[in-house]
């Protein structure tokens, strides 16, 4: 089955699609649209899996298009919509792009590159096609859904470099079913979407709620959460998703402890560990009818790999709960033996979800191995199966000889209420090699000196992991999915 039919299967073309800036698109504007858009890569030429880019803020024009693309059969590259001429032209080139579908409002940032893109869809000259309100192309493009890939999703880049990850239909299809059991979606609900679609648990918003015939509310300006709080109230949202750093912020936010939101049902939290105070808060400030659902993902394996159930955040605290429908998660020892309960060992992932490797791969540090997903994390299990992550197997420091993951000094100073948001990497040091160097952002109006900072730290860890340096941020660097960028403090460090 083609993804493209997978999605659109359950799509009543008169139910509202999408609301953005107070305008409504129903399914039948976002699948007629799509065909616009088809028609006009088939006759530029679009072939069947090769990549077309899709370069644009989240919008109808987005969805369209990246459904158009997988409709043909053609590859989907999102990309992020903030880029500079340089790192564009170094997708164009990873990529070997020539098609790109791209809001004509962003072509004044990258005229210099205009010329070098063969073929251009652009925003003001697509608009739904005229007629019956029937599909005007064909069926879609057989695929081999197994195999055949729908996606090239570039993963977050927070650790290191973005690469491309290959993602076929199946796993599209796997793992948006898997989420919509979970989560128990139905044709009534209605998402707010913060997350930009280039990020994949942006993207599991738009399957989950498109195959599911529902809907969804876009909004790209997260940084005024008041006008998105409000927006989520008028439009009656049922849902919410975010990262950490999306969570640190509603509870910053005056006018969140005290609004009811009374269509709200679930909100989702992923793309790394949410302390557990703030989730303690969370719980206490959202209406009882709300569930919170704490997940675990990557790229690459689509989306979703794990979900806590709303029940278990009491008993099972800073767990990221176990595997998903048709996931398999195990603990594994250095040896590639399954580690005992309580022992850390790497998160190594099996299931239909699990996508079929980068589109450049590194042989020196290829996760995928045996139709396995080795996921770089540590966690241990305990007693019950439920996964708790201690870490990055590479974000760690070695301060005289001892390795300690930053995770866990982070996890400490996060503890202080009047510290927001945490980020620590090691730095060279005369004494110990190396040692943890803490940036730290402080809640708005809050005053917590380094000597009471350092205090907590010298009571909670071992002294060869107490930072040597705290520094003080306005706001901690973070890409267009909100997760903090720790190779930009490196490099800030080394400058």
């Amino acid at each position: 089955m083609n993804l493209f039919d997978f999605l659109s299967a359950s799509a009543d073309r008169n139910r509202i699609a999408i609301i953005q800036d107070g305008k409504e698109f129903t399914y039948d504007d976002v699948l007629r649209l799509a065909d616009n858009i088809a028609g006009q890569l088939i006759a530029s030429g679009a072939a069947f899996q090769k990549p077309v880019g899709i370069l644009a803020e989240n919008s109808p024009f987005w969805v369209s298009s990246y459904l158009a693309i997988i409709k043909i059969g053609a590859v989907a590259a999102p990309l992020p919509s903030r880029l500079t001429s340089g790192e564009l032209w170094h997708y164009i080139r990873t990529l070997n792009l020539s098609t790109l579908c791209v809001d004509d409002r962003l072509l004044p940032r990258y005229r210099d590159l205009v010329n070098e893109i063969e073929h251009l869809v652009l925003k003001s000259k697509t608009a739904p096609a005229a007629g019956s309100g029937e599909n005007d192309l064909a069926g879609s493009e057989a695929v081999d859904e197994m195999h055949d890939l729908a996606a090239l999703m570039f993963t977050s880049g927070s650790t290191g470099s973005p690469n491309a990850v290959k993602v076929t239909h199946r796993n599209i299809m796997a793992n948006t079913n898997a989420i919509i059991s979970y989560v128990g979606l139905s044709a009534d609900d209605r998402m707010m979407v913060i997350l930009p679609f280039h990020y994949c648990f942006g993207t599991s918003l738009l399957h989950t709620h498109l195959r599911m015939g529902a809907s969804l509310v876009l909004n790209n300006y997260f940084q005024y959460v008041e006008d998105v709080l409000e927006e989520m109230e008028a439009c009656a949202c049922t849902g919410f998703a975010g990262v950490p750093s999306t969570y640190q912020s509603l509870l910053n936010n005056r006018s969140f402890r005290s609004r009811h939101f009374p269509s709200l049902r679930h909100m989702q939290q992923a793309g790394g560990r949410l302390a557990d105070r703030y989730i303690r808060e969370l719980r206490a400030i959202l209406p009882p009818q709300v569930n919170l659902l704490v997940g675990y993902g990557q790229t690459e394996a689509t989306a979703r790999l794990s979900c806590l159930p709303p029940g278990m955040l009491d008993l099972k605290s800073g767990s990221i709960g176990k595997g998903i429908s048709g996931v398999t998660l195990k603990i594994l020892d250095e040896n590639g033996h399954l580690a005992p309960q309580g022992q850390v060992g790497e998160i190594v992932a099996e299931g239909d979800n699990v996508t079929s490797g980068y589109l450049l791969p590194d042989p020196a540090k290829d996760p995928f191995r045996e139709g396995k997903l080795f996921t770089g994390d540590l966690a241990y299990a305990d007693e019950d199966g439920y996964l708790y992550i201690v870490g990055r197997a590479k974000d760690f420091i070695k301060p005289n000889g001892y390795k300690v993951m930053t995770a866990s000094i982070e996890q400490v100073l996060l503890e202080l209420p009047e510290i927001a948001e945490a980020a620590v990497i090691g730095v060279p040091h005369d004494q110990l090699g190396e040692a943890a160097k803490a940036w730290v952002v402080l809640q708005e109006g809050a005053e917590l000196p380094a000597s009471l900072i350092l205090e907590q730290c010298r009571a909670k860890l071992p002294a060869y992991a107490v930072p040597c340096s705290i520094e003080y941020s306005k706001a901690l660097p973070k890409n267009m999915a909100g997760k903090i960028m720790k190779q930009a403090l490196k490099q800030q460090e080394e400058s």
